[in-house]
């Protein structure tokens, strides 16, 4: 007998928030590239990602999702770490993508990461901006999130807002609301730009550089892609929908930029002589 649609629906719902809850990455992802160097511990609940002179390691979520938060808690690489990227994004594939990212770009020993973000919106990027941080990301684990709806995208470190990109269409500024993301995890060897612009390679002999994941949660913070229906199926009461930059938000943001941000691509003259794109002319703070 056909179960019915409201009665398909709850199913799912309830199938995700089951999968979710239990935070096995061995069901929720699929070992996308160097499969040998994903280690999964604690009944699945944690993944170790390494990166050797063969290969590094890349993790894709089994579902799309179309808006959503979601939340990573990731150790870093300790040690020696320059030339290797451990990442966390959201990318919905294609030469016009969406794509939102984590980077953490690894250093010499004893030096601090560069946290690179960058943001991609019809396939169009350029939109870096990085960041030190105010932890040693190596010591422990550290919760990094990614909220994106219809009126933002944010990201956040333990909570604490470090970024915003707000849908300002009506401006001209493509606004990634209609294309399903998958989310990934990983650890490569970019020695070519990651550490002072490539000057710093990767140092083979300190090798394998191992980052670690857990707690990758979506239970009831994401809208599943019904790959079969084409639609968003998104779970009753999701505040998250509607959520904005609020006035401590926005202040928080603001100290965060003041004291921790290294580089904008707004203030890049070099990059964009004839003038910054358009969303950088929106002041901090405003729609």
């Amino acid at each position: 007998m056909r179960a019915s649609r409201p009665c398909r629906l709850a199913l799912l719902l309830l199938a995700v928030a089951a999968a979710a809850g239990g935070h096995d990455f061995r069901r929720d992802f699929d070992v996308v590239w160097g499969e040998g160097n994903a280690r999964f511990r604690d009944g699945g609940r944690e993944v170790e990602l390494s990166l050797d002179e063969r290969t590094g390691a890349r993790l894709q979520s089994k579902q799309r999702y179309l808006f959503g938060r979601f939340d990573l808690e990731i150790k870093l690489v300790a040690g020696e770490s320059a030339g290797t990227i451990t990442s966390f994004y959201i990318c919905s594939g294609g030469a016009r993508h969406d794509e939102v990212d984590f980077e953490f770009l690894g250093n010499a020993s004893g030096e601090p990461y560069l946290l690179h973000t960058n943001i991609f919106s019809d396939g169009r990027g350029e939109r870096e901006q990085q960041f030190v941080l105010w932890f040693d990301p190596t010591a422990g684990f550290h919760t990094y999130s990614i909220l994106w709806n219809p009126h933002n995208v944010i990201l956040y470190i333990d909570g604490v807002p470090i970024r915003v990109f707000r849908d300002n269409a009506a401006r001209g500024v493509p606004f990634p609301a209609r294309q399903p993301a998958h989310v990934f995890a990983s650890i490569w060897d970019a020695e070519d730009w990651a550490t002072q612009g490539g000057r710093v390679k990767t140092d083979w002999a300190s090798a394998p550089f191992v980052a670690a994941y857990r707690r990758y949660n979506v239970s009831t913070t994401a809208c599943v892609w019904d790959e079969g229906g084409g639609r968003a199926r998104c779970p009753p009461a999701a505040s998250w929908m509607a959520r904005r930059m609020d006035w401590w938000s926005w202040m928080t943001l603001s100290w965060v930029r003041m004291n921790y941000m290294v580089y904008d691509y707004c203030d890049d003259r070099r990059r964009f002589p004839h003038g910054a794109p358009p969303e950088c002319d929106i002041p901090i703070g405003r729609s």
